[in-house]
């Protein structure tokens, strides 16, 4: 049965791409794209796209903040260095609304655009129109080892508080066998460590902006949501935190020196596989947590999705590559060489339906913490922005991204809680008003 399923997603991959093959033997598309596990794995099966198309692919492979650096320049510059980016739920919209990229409003039928989750392809569109397709989708959840739980005398419950996550971390914190009670992320940068502070004082109570676009650093549940993260971590989370994002934070799991690690629904596929993971056996999952109190969860909600900048002189390949890359056939094709654990996550419908992956262990935590997330009511009062770990406007990243840089200053014992705010609180103001919000 799962060969003859294997067999007829390699069928309808060829056939969705047969017709144009024979005249792209000469086309090469560039793909900029971010050095997660995900990705790495899609391009180990670009020769087979190659084969069946005839258009040949080279990828140019970024850190995180590098990509989203070298894509923003290159889209707002007109640059043209690539065919296809890898983009996300922020950037989206707003470059879809400034025709800085192709709308994808006429995949094929086979492509099944309908399948993409509502989430992921709201986030992912302007006006209605669809202008990313999300080769994997992700919200974020507590990922922990169930063994030094249960060594500690402790149970994690499905929608933890933070209060709770606390106190688990120090049961669990033993610095003699290096193994630290939480990992989480620090490392400067607006989809780093600012996405993940972010989130955590949303939990607090706190938001970025009143309804007037007045910056809120200066109010007690920033004081209070950052003072929680810093005393978490220096107390029981791994030295040099300030520089840890996702991937530093996923190797440290693997190695098995992480008691909890709070972060992208999309590595749980990595810390459960054998392969790679120390402790594979031995991990459960929860919902992102919340303090005591407040009804917001620290969980975001994003989509790594790909994109075509406008003026490529690609665009016929390149909606090739991402009908092929996104669809339910290339899902197949990871879960024939694979297994169903490591197909890309989050994206579609289908997928959970598919009663292999309903068995899959964080397969339901993954969509109820996906579906549990919404962007156009992150905060606990009222805001004038849509979006969970950012806020939808294009000034945002750069504006995160320095607030980021002061509270890594925080975490590496450079500056204090206070002066970290007052320096947010004063950017931000200014950076918002020169841009004409207030």
């Amino acid at each position: 049965m799962f060969t003859k399923t294997a067999l007829r997603a390699s069928s309808a991959l060829a056939f969705c791409v047969f017709a144009t093959a024979a005249t792209a033997q000469d086309t090469t598309i560039t793909i900029a794209t971010v050095n997660n596990g995900d990705m790495i794995r899609m391009q180990g099966y670009t020769d087979q796209f190659t084969e069946q198309t005839g258009i040949g692919v080279e990828w140019v492979t970024l850190e995180e903040n590098v990509l989203r650096q070298r894509v923003t320049t290159d889209i707002t510059t007109n640059g043209g260095q690539f065919d296809i980016m890898t983009i996300g739920m922020y950037e989206t919209p707003i470059w879809g609304a400034n025709g800085w990229l192709v709308p994808l409003d006429d995949l094929s039928e086979e492509y099944d655009v309908d399948d993409i989750l509502p989430a992921m392809r709201g986030g992912l569109s302007h006006d209605g129109t669809l202008y990313a397709a999300p080769f994997y989708g992700e919200s974020s959840m507590v990922m922990y080892r169930t063994d030094l739980m249960e060594e500690a005398g402790l149970e994690m419950p499905e929608a933890p508080t933070w209060q709770f996550i606390r106190d688990a971390a120090e049961a669990m914190h033993d610095t003699e066998n290096e193994v630290y009670g939480i990992c989480l992320r620090g490392k400067p940068g607006w989809g780093e460590g600012g996405a993940f502070i972010t989130v955590t004082a949303n939990s607090f109570g706190a938001r970025w902006f009143d309804e007037d676009w007045n910056a809120q650093f200066d109010q007690p549940e920033w004081e209070e949501a950052l003072t929680f993260f810093v005393d978490l971590m220096n107390s029981y989370g791994p030295p040099g935190y300030a520089t840890n994002g996702f991937n530093e934070n996923l190797s440290l799991f693997q190695q098995g020196r992480c008691g909890m690690w709070i972060d992208a629904t999309v590595a749980a596929s990595f810390v459960t596989n054998p392969d790679d993971s120390t402790v594979a056996d031995s991990v459960g999952f929860a919902l992102a947590p919340n303090s005591e109190g407040v009804e917001k969860r620290s969980n975001w909600l994003w989509a790594w999705a790909l994109a075509i900048p406008a003026g490529t002189q690609q665009e016929d390949a390149a909606k090739q590559f991402i009908e092929w890359a996104t669809s339910k056939e290339y899902i197949e094709l990871v879960a024939e060489n694979e297994g169903w654990a490591n197909v890309p996550p989050g994206a579609r419908t289908s997928l959970y339906e598919t009663p292999a992956y309903q068995e899959v262990p964080f397969a339901e935590m993954t969509l109820e913490s996906i579906n549990a997330a919404d962007p156009t009511n992150p905060t606990v009062d009222p805001v004038p922005y849509v979006g969970i770990q950012f806020v939808a406007i294009p000034e945002f990243a750069g504006i995160a991204t320095e607030v980021s840089q002061e509270f890594a200053e925080v975490y590496a014992g450079q500056q204090s809680v206070d002066q970290a705010l007052e320096n947010a609180q004063a950017l931000t103001n200014d950076a918002m008003e020169a841009a004409g919000y207030r």
